[in-house]
């Protein structure tokens, strides 16, 4: 009996990490001492000094139940994307860059050539967020999981000054609401999605005139990275009252979370566009649409409170980044919720 025989090939480890190699290097930044394999990713934070008061953030989070459809469709090179977004985006929401991420990977087998292609997905999320891929960890849990099954999840390291920090302590009625666009469902309310939708390749390869593609592409759509989004805004000059990033909770959980007390969010739902995909969920799972709000972005991956001087300045900065984005509502007086109307 060798480890081997029980379910752990170490010699295909080592065939993971010569493959992935490439993807991590197109995530160095200067700031990275040695390279991938060592026991820990080192980061030179000389930088860090320029600032008057620096701030470190963290976020750690994964992509849930959605890598079951990358099973389904036997498509892994976007899920990574995913797990980046999930955490460098709570970090853009505090006003934060993001300056390095780790990835934890867990197989019931490892297969070195889909083990790079999740690490691949995960690098091109890095470099979209200025992140460097540091390290990570593969492993195997034989008996435990399905030879064919993986989870995903990351934890991403950042920094802000503490002027720049955003919390949302000066948001006040009056003050407008913009949202930016999502790419569909992103990485939350999959369980909900799976109980609409038969997962079966047949189902995932359907094709719907409405999403002008098949089911599994709508949904496997990856998640936005809003870093270069946010940074152009600080860019243009204006100052990002509040920001929430819409993931699992939908509107009433998330929009609250930027509030001080004293205001509600107020948010038009006929003040921009719904993605198909969200229409297509709420009539054939018979979803009531308060749950649809409370479950999903509904088509807004973000949105920030400004004032209401700087909304054209910011929505031209959210522009500028290749982003979409709508005036969505407004701050008003009253109890901390979020109101869709």
């Amino acid at each position: 009996m060798d480890y081997k025989k029980a379910g752990v090939d170490i010699e295909a480890g080592y065939e993971s990490v010569k493959l992935m190699k490439k993807y991590v290097e197109g995530t160095k930044r200067p700031e990275v001492l040695g390279g991938i394999g060592g026991f820990a990713g080192a980061f030179n934070l000389a930088k860090i000094k320029n600032m008057d008061d620096p701030v470190l953030l963290s976020g750690t989070d994964g992509c849930g139940t959605k890598v079951k459809l990358a099973f389904l469709m036997d498509k892994h090179d976007t899920i990574g994307i995913d797990a980046v977004a999930m955490c460098v985006n709570d970090i853009a929401c505090s006003g934060g860059e993001p300056l390095f991420f780790l990835d934890y990977i867990a197989c019931g087998k490892n297969f070195p050539e889909k083990i790079a292609t999740i690490v691949k997905g995960v690098a091109e999320g890095c470099k979209q967020s200025g992140a460097a891929l540091v390290g990570g960890e593969t492993a195997e849990h034989p008996g435990l999981m399905e030879e064919d099954e993986y989870d995903l999840a990351g934890f991403a390291v950042g920094v802000v000054d503490r002027k720049d920090l955003i919390t949302g302590q000066d948001i006040k009625p009056g003050d407008q609401l913009i949202g930016i666009s999502s790419s569909g469902v992103h990485s939350n309310g999959f369980s909900l999605v799976r109980s609409v939708f038969e997962m079966t390749k047949e189902s995932l390869d359907t094709y719907y005139e409405e999403l002008g593609m098949t089911l599994g592409e709508a949904l496997i759509a990856p998640t936005i990275i809003y870093v270069k989004a946010l940074k152009s805004i600080k860019d243009a000059g204006v100052k990002v009252k509040g920001c929430s990033h819409i993931t699992g909770g939908g509107f009433y959980e998330n929009i609250p979370r930027m509030l001080p007390d004293g205001v509600r969010a107020v948010v038009k739902k006929d003040s921009y566009p719904i993605p198909p995909i969200f229409s297509l969920l709420q009539k054939t799972g018979e979803i009531e649409e308060h749950m649809m709000y409370n479950t999903f972005n509904m088509g807004l991956g973000m949105v920030i409170a400004v004032d209401p001087a700087d909304v054209d300045a910011t929505m031209k900065a959210i522009q500028a980044a290749g982003e979409k984005c709508y005036l969505v509502g407004q701050v008003e007086a009253g109890e901390k919720e979020a109101v869709v109307c």
